[in-house]
């Protein structure tokens, strides 16, 4: 408990022997509670002035005082229970009507049994006119010690204070009918143990007194402590009303003193010592108070309205605490910190997390900042800093097997994959390569990783990155923001739950950069195994391990992704599927999916092969899989209408009565198992056959495929009726979707000698378009396209080139060769073949240029049906990647230069001058 204030306040006698009062306040704890100390003092009279000068007997009764000192000044209560307290008071007090004598003497000893209750006067609200605060103590049985024994285990201290007893009563304890006393004592002066003697059941001893000091001593003192204590009125008032011997007393008997320290005042008689040392008592008690009032009065000055409310709030929790309700923040915050304690954090991020939660503990639940600091810290619980998942022995054979089962096709891809695993088996700890997954949507990416995260046994998170421009998408916000939060990858390990995920980065090539940051540049430090180990998230704002997450990236072109982050990458490229591949694909994943998702199973739908062939070939000319299953899927629903329109309910005859609840409830009730079976019935009753169920299975024919899926998108006269007239090429070009089919028309009109390009073209291929053009018009007599005499072969003509399909963005080098297919066809008015398509970048002087994504292309022109493709010299290394399947069926021709490829493109050839060639 903590003294704050301390008051004295004196209370004038109405009479001279009348009582004064001097009281001391204290104010303890933060709920205000006082708890009052009372002295009663007599007033200086003639009885106080003969009680001063009480000439002691040559023998006093003594009482044992354990652990505790009486201070003449001083008034005590003592309850008086064993038989030897009770022989003592009854024949000296008691018998005595009150007016007895009797010494006090201070012990020391553990196994003192005395039965002496004693205690401060404390207040008033009793008879005597103070209250008192009990301090037990133990008891003796002098039944069963005698006077020898009791003398072998007190400890009597020589010097004791003389009391005259100012109550006494007398009680009956029920039910064991003792004899007990209470007696107030008022201790009058020192005296000094000559003799100490056992009278029966107690002891007396001879004493003499020592405290008896002249009044011009007591004067010359008093001034000693007037200078130091500088309490000049307080002094003379006391001086007035109390003898001056005993200030000293009074006053250390009004503090909580230690045992050693009461017993030097007891032995202090020389009352200079003694007022000294009252005095330095004083003093140091009086300093505590000043400095406790003076911390005291800086808090009220600093309690500010949340303080208050947290002062009312604590108030409140140990209310309902009393009431048993203990659903508080304390609670939470408790489970908050064992959870934390649990997560294995490291020691630096530990550190950070008490310092965090000290600071939480000191905030009220309504300040701003409560619930962002609760987020965080709920998050640092929530990370697996240690966490992982358990790896298996890894099997080779049964990886293969799952991705040969999950995958069909993507030979070379699978085979990375394999060889990656077989790795990480013989060198778990490897930090290998990020594998990044190139390809059009549809072929896979996503799955495969999935596959690999199956084959390591760990857990799946997948990140999506399209669309990403914000910085702090990656690396998160700084907590000094409103609605701050963590990055996407601190979240998905968190969502996960482990700290060697498998995480796919998807849609890696569709990030931005704006005036928020470069989310790519973020990721750099993510994809780097020397820095993701100690990777920093503003919001975390600790460093976070990553080098046990296993990244795989996706993207449908590398083109976008910039070049550092793609160093920091192995990429593995997925090209589209062939007609056959997507055959496979269909028979064994997409038609049992499909089935599954629509409640359907093969009793109910069958999709042939031959239908599966015409959908590929009509209605889906893409790289990946997805159209095939959303056609797929419309079959499917189309056949779950008439599977749901043949199990309606039939209506019912006179014959067939519904069967009531009643029939089934007696059998249900005592407990037996009833068996419901659905069958079939007719319109008269009967059970139909197993004829309807067959005839019910649906089987897709040509008839029913173009009522569900409409009529044919593609067929294979396209090309030849785009192709017709001159001035139409064909070229082959590579989209994020992967390869397609690009007719390149050309017209020619009166005008100035214009160009004319339109198809919402980059500025690459109108570069092309104006190099093919300039390298025609210089080749125009060599070509025959002009009379030798003719200069320019654009006198008085324009020209207008323009791609299909205009709302397409349309770029890229690889439209070199097909636009000067295209010019020389039209000035030649001379056909290009419709069964060849052509790809390649050329320059001024004619060179045919290699160019990318030959595997997309090829498959692309094998979808339109095209069988011959011109492809560039350079370029021959690229068909190793081409199925066999594919190039059986297909003819490819290289061209080195662009007479090579006119020489191909027209039928029969195209007529030229052979001249030196660079």
């Amino acid at each position: 408990m903590r003294q704050e204030r301390v008051f004295f306040w004196f209370h004038s006698s109405s009479s001279a022997g009348g009582p004064v009062a001097v009281q001391i306040t204290r104010e303890v704890g933060a709920s205000g509670r006082r708890f009052p100390i009372r002295l009663l003092l007599r007033a200086r009279s003639a009885a106080a002035a003969m009680a001063e000068n009480v000439e002691l007997p040559a023998r006093l009764a003594i009482l044992p005082f354990r652990n505790k000192v009486l201070l003449p000044g001083a008034i005590v209560r003592i309850r008086c229970t064993s038989s030897y307290s009770v022989k003592l008071v009854e024949q000296e007090l008691w018998q005595r009507e009150e007016k007895g004598l009797i010494g006090v003497l201070p012990v020391r000893d553990a196994a003192e049994a005395a039965a002496v209750s004693s205690v401060l006067s404390t207040g008033s609200g009793t008879d005597s006119g103070y209250q008192s605060t009990k301090a037990p103590v133990d008891a003796l049985d002098s039944q069963k010690q005698d006077g020898k024994n009791l003398e072998g285990h007190i400890h009597w201290h020589n010097r004791g204070v003389a009391a005259r007893a100012l109550h006494l009563s007398r009680g009956v304890e029920k039910p064991s009918g003792r004899v007990t006393y209470v007696v107030v004592l008022e201790g009058l002066c020192r005296f000094s143990v000559q003799e100490l003697t056992s009278r029966g059941t107690y002891y007396t001893a001879r004493v003499s007194r020592l405290d008896m000091t002249k009044s011009a001593t007591a004067m010359e003192l008093i001034s000693i402590l007037e200078q130091k204590q500088k309490t000049v009125g307080r002094t003379k008032v006391l001086l007035e009303t109390v003898p001056v011997h005993r200030l000293a007393d009074i006053f250390v008997a009004s503090f909580e003193i230690s045992f050693e320290e009461q017993l030097s005042m007891l032995d202090s008689v020389d009352l200079k010592v003694r007022l000294l040392k009252a005095t330095e008592l004083v003093d140091r008690h009086l300093q505590s108070i000043r400095v406790a009032e003076k911390i005291t009065q800086k808090v009220e000055g600093q309690l500010s309205k949340s303080q208050k409310e947290f002062l009312l709030r604590q108030q409140m929790r140990a209310i309902k605490e009393e009431l048993g309700d203990n659903d508080d923040d304390e609670d939470d915050i408790a489970a908050l910190e064992r959870k934390m304690q649990s997560a294995g954090m490291p020691p630096n991020v530990w550190k950070h997390a008490q310092r965090e939660l000290r600071r939480l503990r000191k905030m009220q639940p309504q300040q701003p900042g409560y619930s962002s600091s609760r987020g965080y810290l709920e998050l640092l619980a929530d990370l697996p800093w240690q966490k992982a998942s358990e790896e298996l022995e890894l099997d080779l054979r049964a990886a293969k097997e799952r991705l040969d089962c999950d995958h069909y096709g993507l030979i070379k891809v699978k085979q990375r994959i394999i060889e990656y695993l077989a790795v990480r088996k013989l060198k778990p700890d490897v930090r290998g390569p990020v594998l990044c997954f190139v390809g059009p949507p549809g072929v896979g990416k996503t799955s495969l990783a999935s596959s690999i995260a199956a084959a390591l046994n760990r857990k799946f998170i997948r990140i999506s990155l399209g669309g990403v421009k914000d910085e702090a998408d990656i690396r998160g916000h700084r907590r000094t923001y409103i609605g701050s939060m963590p990055g996407r990858l601190i979240e998905g390990v968190k969502r996960v739950g482990v700290c060697n995920p498998v995480m796919l980065l998807d849609e890696i090539d569709k990030t931005g950069s704006d005036a928020r940051g470069d989310p790519a540049s973020a990721l750099l430090e993510v994809l780097d195994p020397e820095q993701n180990k100690a990777f920093s998230d503003h919001y975390l704002n600790v460093p976070f391990d990553l080098s046990k997450v296993i990244f795989v990236a996706t993207a449908n072109r590398a083109q976008p992704i910039p070049p550092p982050l793609l160093d920091r990458m192995e990429v593995i490229e997925l090209p589209g599927y062939t007609p056959e591949e997507k055959l496979k694909i269909a028979m064994r994943h997409l038609i049992p999916r499909v089935l599954d998702q629509h409640g359907l199973s093969s009793d109910f739908l069958k999709i042939p092969e031959a239908m599966v062939k015409l959908v590929i070939q009509r209605y889906t000319r893409e790289a990946g899989v997805r159209n095939l299953e959303r056609n797929l899927a419309a079959l499917a629903r189309a056949a779950a209408v008439r599977v749901a329109e043949q199990k309606c309910a039939l209506p019912l005859t006179k014959e067939v009565q519904p069967v009531t609840s009643s029939l089934l409830g007696p059998r249900l009730a005592e407990g037996a198992e009833v068996e419901m079976v659905d069958i079939p019935m007719d319109v008269n009753g009967h059970e139909m056959s197993n004829t309807l169920r067959a005839t019910s299975t649906i089987v897709v024919d040509e008839e029913l495929l173009e009522k569900v899926l409409g009529p044919p998108r593609f067929d294979d006269r396209e090309t030849a009726e785009r192709v017709a007239s001159p001035g139409v090429s064909i070229g082959l070009v590579w989209t994020s979707f992967g390869g397609e089919v690009q007719f390149v028309e050309a017209t020619m009109m009166v005008g100035k000698g214009d160009l004319h390009l339109t198809g919402q073209l980059g500025d690459v291929i109108k570069e092309s378009a104006q190099i093919a053009l300039t390298w025609v018009r210089t080749r125009a007599v060599d070509l025959k396209l002009s009379a030798a005499g003719e200069k320019n072969l654009l006198d008085n003509r324009d020209i207008h080139i323009h791609f299909p399909a205009g709302a397409v963005p349309k770029d890229g080098p690889s439209a070199g060769v097909t636009l000067v297919t295209s010019l020389v066809s039209l000035f030649s008015q001379k056909k290009v073949r419709a069964d060849t398509a052509m790809t390649g970048e050329m320059t001024l002087r004619g060179l045919v240029l290699p160019v990318g994504g030959v595997k997309d292309k090829v498959l692309a022109a094998n979808r339109y049906g095209i069988k011959r493709v011109i492809l560039p010299e350079r370029n021959f290394k690229d068909l190793v990647e081409v199925p066999s399947s594919i190039l059986a069926g297909m003819e490819i021709l290289l061209a080195k230069r662009i007479e090579d490829v006119l020489e191909q493109a027209f039928e029969g050839g195209f007529p030229w001058r052979q001249q030196a060639k660079l």
